[in-house]
């Protein structure tokens, strides 16, 4: 008979420490772990997370710079690329000088000519045997002349420069006044010599007659001195 004002404990059911997840006793995760210890096997890992987890896949054409290992190394990729680029222009550069004085030093005939251009040389190389000797006499009439040895070159002084400078310029100015005063007096000849004229001219045409007319003959004969001048 059960005493009144307690229920009837089932046997079987523990209220201990050994319960699940009790207030008094360890979880599940620990009872296993307590298990595999005793049995000789090792922990699973559980909830941890392996320390060499796959790299998540990105697009190629997302990628913040291009260059792999199996694509080239980047950067440092195209920098080599740059410099083998640029040492390759300096080699052909270099041959490109090289093929150019070749050229200027080597005399190069089409074969088809090459024969005239032959005999163009060696008809130059006797003119010149033959201008020789008489270079050669000239030299020798110029080697028994005395020749007058030249003063040693001595500095002038700043001095002797000021005073040069100064000579030279006053012969500028002198000059520059001849040729003014030249051209003042052919200016006032050419005038003098148009009034002249001028009034001639004036005098023929304003030539009258006894009876006060115009003296038609002498007008003519003036423009016929005109045009022959022009003529």
């Amino acid at each position: 008979m059960a005493t009144p004002g307690f229920s009837a404990v089932k046997p079987g059911r523990s209220w201990g420490p050994g319960r699940g997840r009790g207030r008094g006793g360890p979880g599940r995760g620990a009872l296993k772990g307590m298990a595999a210890e005793g049995s000789g096997v090792p922990p699973s890992p559980g909830g941890q997370k392996n320390k060499k987890s796959k790299r998540r896949w990105v697009h190629p054409d997302r990628k913040a710079f291009p260059g792999s290992a199996k694509e080239g190394h980047g950067f440092a990729l195209w920098r080599k690329q740059k410099v083998q680029l640029e040492y390759k222009k300096l080699l052909r550069k270099q041959r490109k000088i090289s093929v150019a004085k070749d050229d200027i030093y080597t005399d190069k005939y089409p074969e088809h000519l090459k024969h005239l251009y032959l005999a163009e040389e060696e008809m130059l190389k006797k003119q010149e045997k033959m201008k020789r000797p008489e270079n050669s006499t000239e030299e020798a009439a110029d080697e028994e002349t005395p020749k007058i040895p030249a003063k040693k070159f001595k500095k002038k002084t700043s001095n002797q420069k000021a005073k040069e400078e100064y000579e030279n310029v006053q012969k500028e100015r002198a000059k520059k006044r001849e040729e003014a005063e030249k051209r003042r007096k052919e200016m006032e000849e050419a005038q003098e010599l148009y009034k002249k004229k001028k009034i001639e001219s004036y005098k023929i045409l304003s030539a009258k007659t006894k009876k006060g007319q115009p003296n038609f003959n002498l007008q003519m004969e003036h423009l016929l001195q005109k045009i022959q001048q022009k003529s």
